[in-house]
């Protein structure tokens, strides 16, 4: 794929009501020898534990026959021979949506009983050719499996979802009928146009929010949404600590002032280096947010400036307890902690 791509997942899920564990499995991998993303999202029959086991095991083999290159009619040939068959309605325990990003930005979608697919190019929607996959499977008749396969583009996007956002709402309020493919793709159109670069994450989690409030905020299905965006990639630039050389300060400066992304400077002697070389006024501040540091500096192009190795330090020490929970301050260190984990490449 073009280096300039970067494919970022976004996913976000709520539990059907008085559940715990969700009954939607999401699942993605990146094959790093061959630079390929998998992402995987299932929906297993019912909530809870049995619905989760379900989906888990589909999705898991899901994954792991598309890591393996098997063949698209293949893959689905195998899990719907696999998957077990509700006794009373003929139909399968869950339902699954693989999609299957190469190398060269190929990307192929199989959908198994998962609401459609909605893929945008830039603010518009775009359709691609769907195909049927017909099975010769054991046990089960009538199954429609749609696939499709496009070259994807910088600024696309493509959500996936269960039906516990399509079928939100159903019967009670504005959507007796459910919410709908319809307004769900409306919803994405217009936080697409209103937002052009909204993370994965983000519009993940405004659909769900949207159908867990047309369900009155008590889930009545598992509702996830899966979202993948083809975007530039975030790039930082940390730099702190003069050169060992000094005829080299006109270099990194130059390194500074053309590099295409955010920029740190910590450290007083490189913050003057590049002052002096690039003719940038420093700017110093009186915010003292965190009373371990000295409070940060203002330089024209330049996104943070602050202290060198007290700085870098604490941002070490952050790093090394951080998780999830973590909670993030206002001071030189916490924002330098903040850019590294909105970047791809630092």
């Amino acid at each position: 794929m073009d280096d300039s791509f970067y494919i970022e997942v976004g996913v976000f899920q709520k539990s059907h009501i008085g559940e715990r564990i969700c009954g939607d499995v999401f699942l993605s991998r990146k094959v790093k020898e061959e630079n390929r993303t998998i992402v995987v999202l299932s929906d297993g029959m019912g909530h809870g534990v049995k619905a989760n086991l379900l989906a888990t095991l589909t999705a898991t083999m899901a994954l792991n026959f598309t890591v393996e290159h098997k063949d698209v009619h293949k893959i689905a040939e195998i899990i719907m021979n696999t998957l077990p068959v509700c006794s009373e309605r003929k139909i399968s325990y869950s339902t699954f949506t693989i999609i299957d990003i190469e190398d060269t930005g190929q990307t192929t979608i199989i959908n198994y009983d998962n609401p459609d697919a909605i893929i945008m190019r830039g603010n518009e929607l775009f359709f691609p050719e769907w195909h049927s996959i017909s099975l010769d499977t054991l046990a089960k008749k009538d199954n429609e499996i749609k696939a499709c396969t496009f070259k994807a583009k910088k600024e696309d996007r493509v959500v996936i979802l269960t039906d516990g956002i399509t079928q939100s709402g159903l019967g009670k309020g504005k959507y007796l009928l459910g919410y709908g493919w319809e307004n769900t793709r409306d919803l994405v159109t217009s936080k697409v146009a209103e937002n052009t670069n909204i993370s994965a994450t983000k519009l993940a989690s405004a659909i769900v929010n949207k159908a867990h409030t047309n369900d009155e905020y008590q889930s009545k299905d598992d509702i996830s949404s899966v979202v993948v965006y083809y975007r530039e990639p975030r790039k930082l630039l940390l730099c702190s600590g003069p050169p060992f050389d000094k005829s080299k300060d006109d270099y990194l400066a130059e390194k500074v002032k053309n590099f295409n992304g955010k920029k740190i400077l910590s450290g007083g002697t490189t913050v003057d280096i590049v002052s002096r070389k690039l003719n940038i006024d420093v700017e110093d501040t009186l915010e003292f947010n965190d009373p371990d540091l000295p409070p940060i500096s203002i330089m024209e192009g330049i996104d943070l400036v602050t202290e060198g190795i007290l700085t870098l330090s604490k941002v070490s020490g952050i790093l090394e307890k951080y998780n999830e929970r973590t909670e993030h301050g206002n001071g030189p260190a916490d924002k330098i902690i903040k850019l590294f984990l909105e970047s791809d490449e630092i």
